[in-house]
């Protein structure tokens, strides 16, 4: 299958290296040229390390035109932060086709972001997003061409928009992911994303030891009982709006994954063991300009208190954790962050809604 995917991070050379040593035809963009010179003199080819070993995998195209990676893709991935979704958005208007397939692992409700600047800009071909609970691979970058996976997702349900095009999108994303499961429509998705629930928590209640330690691990001596409490609690606001809103299980709590007895989760039942065994999450973190702030706070749990709202659902730890993080960042992000007020769907009724994420617009 011809493969698009879009961005410079860890998910999305994961991403290009993984399904190119599939067999798939992968067309891999960055906006960085340096970079993609870079791939391009070194044969247009990635290291894949993970427990097999390392080995090189070569590149379809390797460019910075986005045009030229998306025209004839039957699949666009784009493993980008949610803050980056607009942007990208906004280079895919001119180019992108009836029938191509535009996945987001995780999503943070992007699917329905990026169709209003697409559909804004004039371009009103019959695409289909869909996007994850998760990002299908615990990955870390170990240079400009090396992408280590410590594991890969067992599980990602995903959501589509809109969802009248599940059976065709459904099918054409298990051929990358045979993981996929059906998770309904777009805001199901969006709230069954683990980043939001798993990392606030985890670096503002290290906000001290981030700060003063040169390098420190969330996901290992800072995972404490404490802080998995808070956890719990946030992801149990998370599971009771789904439940409000009519979503029906599996709604993954988080407590499974690190439970190996529990019902398997997203990465499998060994997924935190393999993640902390690695090492690859002992890291400087810049606390406010982290992904996990950025990212995780300001757009996924921004995104779940507005609903939450919207729905009339009660959610104090999660907009207790969203207040502490905007006085940590100077910054109020229940109005700068990713909120259901900015779509304009706020003024919508739940029927309302529930017909627009079947037919689209």
């Amino acid at each position: 299958m011809q493969i698009a995917v879009l961005g410079g991070g860890n998910g999305a050379h994961a991403t290009a290296a993984d399904l190119a040593d599939n067999g798939h035809d992968i067309r891999f963009w960055r906006r960085d040229r340096a970079a993609v010179e870079e791939l391009v003199m070194g044969g247009q080819k990635l290291f894949l390390r993970d427990f097999q070993g390392t080995r090189p995998v070569t590149l379809g195209v390797v460019t910075s035109d986005i045009a030229e990676a998306v025209s004839g893709a039957d699949l666009i991935i784009c493993p980008v932060p949610a803050y980056a979704q607009l942007d990208i958005a906004s280079q895919l208007a001119p180019h992108i086709d009836d029938g191509q397939v535009i996945y987001l692992p995780p999503g943070t409700f992007g699917s329905v972001f990026m169709a209003q600047v697409i559909r804004k800009a004039g371009n009103n071909a019959d695409i289909t997003f869909a996007e994850a609970g998760t990002l299908p691979y615990l990955c870390r970058l170990q240079g400009n061409d090396t992408v280590a996976i410590t594991t890969r997702a067992t599980r990602l349900p995903s959501g589509v928009f809109p969802q009248k095009n599940s059976a065709t999108a459904l099918k054409i994303l298990r051929q990358a992911y045979p993981a996929i499961e059906n998770a309904g429509d777009a805001l199901s998705g969006a709230l069954l994303n683990a980043g939001p629930i798993i990392h606030p928590p985890l670096i503002l209640m290290n906000a001290g030891p981030i700060e003063h330690f040169e390098h420190w691990d969330i996901h290992n001596e800072g995972t404490q009982p404490t802080i998995r409490r808070v956890t719990d609690a946030l992801d149990g606001e998370r599971i009771a709006l789904r439940q409000q809103l009519g979503y029906q299980e599996p709604h993954f709590p988080l407590s499974d994954h690190y439970d190996e007895d529990a019902p398997e989760w997203m990465y499998g039942n060994a997924g935190h063991e393999q993640l902390v065994e690695s090492g690859d999450w002992r890291e400087h973190l810049e606390l406010t300009q982290h992904r996990y702030m950025r990212e995780d706070v300001a757009m996924g749990l921004a995104l779940l208190v507005s609903i939450a709202d919207w729905a009339e659902a009660k959610t104090p730890i999660a907009s207790g954790l969203l207040a502490i993080a905007s006085a940590i960042c100077g910054e109020n992000f229940r109005q700068t962050g990713r909120t259901i007020e900015h779509t304009g769907l706020h003024s919508m009724s739940p029927t309302q809604l529930q017909t627009l994420l079947k037919e689209g617009w």
